[in-house]
């Protein structure tokens, strides 16, 4: 049995994985005891506790037919681990580079990279001894 099907990273789980509590999707025979061995196997962190929540399906409504079906249901662990372990798939990677400009001038550019469709999110800033300036560019595409 996959007791950990996959994880699940939306913008309120990335807000709760600073603090140390991380989201699986889990089998729906799985327990808290499983769930914690499971973790701490394939991560290789120590885990403290273990909330597990049953989400029920939502039913919805077919557009060109008058009929409804009811989603599949998923069962949701919140693992919370030891303070000052992380598990990596959450972590967002943060490029930075230094370019410098015609004058000579060094700028740090971060990029960013949405969860949404691939959209970059570039922040140039100025150096340290020019104007405190600071420029988004939004670049769309995939």
């Amino acid at each position: 049995m996959i007791i950990l099907r996959r994880p699940i990273i939306t913008e309120k789980s990335m807000r709760l994985a600073k603090g140390g509590l991380y989201s699986f999707e889990i089998d729906k025979a799985a327990t808290k005891p499983m769930v914690a061995k499971a973790v701490a196997d394939k991560f290789s962190v120590k885990v403290m506790a273990v909330k597990i929540i049953n989400i029920k399906g939502q039913v919805k409504q077919q557009k060109s037919v008058r009929k409804s079906f009811q989603a599949a249901s998923i069962k949701k662990a919140m693992v919370q681990v030891g303070k000052g372990q992380k598990i990596a798939i959450f972590e967002t990677p943060k490029e930075e580079a230094v370019v410098t400009t015609a004058e000579g001038e060094p700028i740090k550019i971060k990029e960013k990279r949405s969860f949404l469709r691939g959209t970059k999110v570039k922040v140039e800033q100025s150096a340290v001894g020019a104007a405190p300036t600071t420029q988004r560019k939004v670049i769309t595409g995939k």
